[in-house]
């Protein structure tokens, strides 16, 4: 039973998240663009993109439960995904430096076969220390930021431009894995292993 759970990603991110928390799962690449330039909040955006991922791979499966997650990074209430280039990368990350900005992950959980989902959102706070410009080009010369959104990933070298973060540290990386693993729990998937 352990494989009836479906992953609606290729974010390395999200898949390493789910399988050091145990749970056994497959993944497929959704065939859906994620949607930035509309006129919806933060939390409306990351669920409208949540649902749009799961769907696109329920359909094709719909005796597989399947899990779909959008995180995004917003700045005074401004959204901003992933940068289209280093340029890009480079003036996203100059405008949250020395800055607290929110992130939010959106995640949908749907079973076609029974007619039931779930959805749900997190939002945490990162507080970015105050970077020179030679930190923001030697940050990005490191770690990839064009499949991040905010440029950044708080894992491995984010400690070189993150302070602090508030709430769940998951959730910036790219899936709640508090909230994600009681929803799961509710449609009978648990870990297999810790």
């Amino acid at each position: 039973m352990g494989s009836s759970l479906l992953l609606a990603s290729n974010s390395p991110r999200r898949l390493e998240l789910l399988a050091e928390a145990g749970f056994e799962f497959q993944s497929i690449a959704p065939r859906v663009a994620e949607k930035f330039g509309v006129d919806l909040t933060l939390r409306e955006l990351t669920a409208f993109n949540a649902i749009r991922k799961a769907m696109s791979v329920a359909h094709a499966h719909s005796k597989k439960i399947v899990l779909a997650a959008d995180t995004l990074v917003a700045l005074n209430d401004r959204v901003i995904g992933k940068p289209a280039d280093v340029g890009e990368a480079v003036a996203i990350l100059r405008r949250l430096s020395g800055r607290a900005h929110e992130v939010c992950s959106a995640v949908f959980v749907c079973h076609l076969g029974s007619a039931r989902s779930t959805s749900f959102y997190e939002i945490s706070r990162v507080y970015f220390r105050r970077l020179s410009d030679s930190a923001i080009r030697a940050y990005v010369d490191k770690v990839n930021p064009l499949d991040k959104a905010g440029a950044y990933a708080a894992q491995g070298l984010g400690g070189e431009i993150i302070e602090k973060i508030e709430g769940s540290y998951s959730n910036v990386v790219g899936l709640p894995m508090e909230k994600t693993t009681s929803a799961l729990a509710e449609f009978g998937i648990r870990p297999t292993s810790t």
